[in-house]
């Protein structure tokens, strides 16, 4: 074992740590060599995004003092900012996991001992409201305690700033640096001014679904189709506590539950993973809708910013639609009913990341819309929105991982509203004598059939760490010459900040900030993505392909062809 994870082990077992905690070390120490290698051969970063590991003892784990730390660097932080305010705010809420309320406090308790004002939510919330909480409370920051849709063993710490949006620069650096300042925990206050914290709850929800209520397109729609059955299930998380809700006061009358999934429980018991984009999560929801003959699904994660959505094929069958296909739809409603409604003025605009699909970006440009292409990640569409507050309109956003937003008054994923949304152009294709499935198919057949695929690879632990950074080293040092047969012609490398035309050899800056992100774009218009995930440990490549459909019975045929094409790229690039 090496020498500085010695010097941290024994550090927990002198320093001013509480005895429980000292009695979890030391019980690692006799039992379990490798966990505690694990635990300690490394301080959980505290990232752009905040902290998420998984929870235990150690300098690698998310616990009180990993929490406490964080959250004095924060205040730290918060100070210097604002030095200028009589009272510094902060917002918080939780998710169902396991210790979420307990990290949520220890947060508060924090922040009240560094004399600023907390407004602390009376019981899990999702991460959207938080986000509006901080605009709606003119808040300076925020803090969600979340893993969104991780495995039951970790749990997570977002920070916000004063726009509602997850740190962006140069804060998050400034942020990380006061943190990594936080070396002991004794420099940590962890209690007093306990008259600074404040719950907050119902008020908060009542202002936060008056506004998503403030976005609907389609009245008369919902008000004829207001039966349509519509399961919905929030997988163990927040969710329950608004998004049935929020649909019935949009006038949906026929919402179906899934009761055993209805139960907050941070060891998500009915599901293998809580994530909708896992098909998995999805059993209990399609028995149900299968039984009660329900039109769509739609499941939420854990902290409900991201949503997955079920609808009903040609077969009558029900299918999962992936980020990009919901997506789609979203963008495809929201232009068309702007347009219908005589809303468009040329000031809108829509924001999708870049491995997202490039439909949204032809969607915009047949509607006449402006589109922005940022980083993965939405605190980069929300600082889109911020710089252009006043100036533009934002429409809506998206990213491929299920995770969309409708309006500027959260600047974060928001699967309350994304639900609302949804259910209300259901209605709508109804209404048209559609439904859902049949819409889709409709753009594939004006816009074009964009089929897009993500393969994730996962190197736990120390090692695998360093496995991802030899692989993006031998993906940026030998780039594949072609793909599939057609040539690449073209290399975007957001970390060098260039982009490389290979049949002219002439490069272009690329003007956003630095991020290990690789795409190769081969002639037939073919887009392989690499990049690793920021917060987990793995490695994700992105395919993107496009066809013509020109008769939608072709759907299938074509789909066929497609998804060969994805195996040939797998196996090319060697990707297992």
């Amino acid at each position: 074992m090496e020498q500085m994870i010695k010097q941290r082990i024994e550090a927990w077992l002198t320093g001013s740590y509480d005895e429980e905690t000292k009695t979890q070390v030391k019980k690692l120490v006799d039992t379990n060599p490798k966990e505690l290698e694990e635990s300690f051969y490394k301080n959980l970063e505290f990232g752009t995004g905040g902290l998420r590991g998984i929870m235990g003892v150690g300098t690698n784990r998310m616990n009180k003092y990993t929490v406490g730390m964080a959250t004095q660097g924060l205040a730290n932080y918060l100070k210097k900012s604002f030095p200028h305010l009589d009272e510094i705010k902060v917002a918080i809420t939780h998710d169902s996991r396991n210790n979420s309320a307990y990290f949520a406090q220890i947060t508060a308790e924090v922040f009240a001992a560094n004399d600023i004002k907390v407004f602390l939510f009376d019981g899990m919330r999702p991460t959207p409201e938080l986000s509006f909480t901080i605009r709606h409370l003119g808040c300076q920051s925020g803090v969600v305690i979340t893993a969104s849709h991780n495995p039951k063993e970790y749990n997570g710490y977002k920070a916000y700033w004063d726009d509602g949006a997850q740190v962006t620069a140069p804060h998050d650096a400034n942020i990380i640096a006061e943190v990594e300042k936080i070396t002991d925990p004794a420099m940590v206050q962890f209690s007093g001014h306990e008259e600074s914290i404040k719950r907050i709850g119902k008020e908060i929800d009542e202002a936060y679904l008056e506004k998503i209520l403030s976005l609907e397109l389609s009245p008369d729609a919902i008000q004829q189709n207001n039966q349509i059955r519509i399961v919905y299930t929030p997988l163990h998380g927040t969710g329950v506590t608004l998004i049935p809700e929020a649909l019935r006061r949009k006038g949906f009358s026929n919402i179906i539950r899934v009761p055993e999934q209805d139960v907050s429980d941070g060891n998500f018991p009915t599901v293998e993973s809580p994530n909708p984009e896992e098909p998995g999560a999805f059993k209990m929801a399609i028995e149900k809708a299968t039984a009660s003959g329900a039109d769509m699904i739609m499941a939420s994660d854990p902290d409900a910013d991201r949503v997955g959505l079920a609808i009903r094929n040609s077969k009558k069958e029900f299918i999962l639609l992936n980020g990009n296909q919901t997506a789609s739809l979203l963008t495809y409603y929201l232009l068309r009913r702007w347009k219908e409604l005589g809303k468009l003025t040329g000031k809108e605009y829509i924001i999708k990341t870049i491995v997202t699909t490039n439909l949204m970006k032809t969607l915009a440009e047949r509607f006449g819309v402006e589109y922005y292409n940022v980083f993965t990640g939405f605190k980069f569409i929300a600082e889109v929105v911020r710089e252009q507050e006043g100036k533009k309109v934002f429409i809506g956003g998206g990213e491929e991982s299920f995770g969309y937003t409708i309006g500027e008054f959260v600047r974060d994923k928001d699967a309350v509203a994304t639900c609302c949304t949804l259910a209300e152009m259901a209605a709508w294709a109804a209404s048209q004598g559609k439904t859902m499935y049949e819409v889709l198919l409709d753009i594939y057949t004006e816009y074009g059939y964009y089929k897009e695929t993500l393969i994730p690879i996962t190197k736990k632990g120390k090692d695998g760490l360093a496995q991802i950074q030899q692989m993006m080293a031998g993906f940026r040092d030998n780039p594949p010459q072609s793909i599939d047969g057609s040539k690449v012609v073209c290399i975007h490398d957001y970390l060098k900040s260039e982009s490389v035309d290979l049949l002219t050899g002439q490069r272009t800056p690329i003007h956003m900030q630095k991020s290990n992100v690789l795409q190769f774009i081969t002639h037939d218009g073919t887009i392989v993505s690499v990049r690793p995930s920021g917060t987990e440990p793995k490695i994700k490549f992105y395919f993107g392909v496009r066809a013509d459909l020109k008769d939608k019975a072709q759907f299938d045929e074509e789909t066929t062809a497609l998804q060969a094409k994805f195996e040939r790229i797998k196996q090319e690039l060697r990707i297992e």
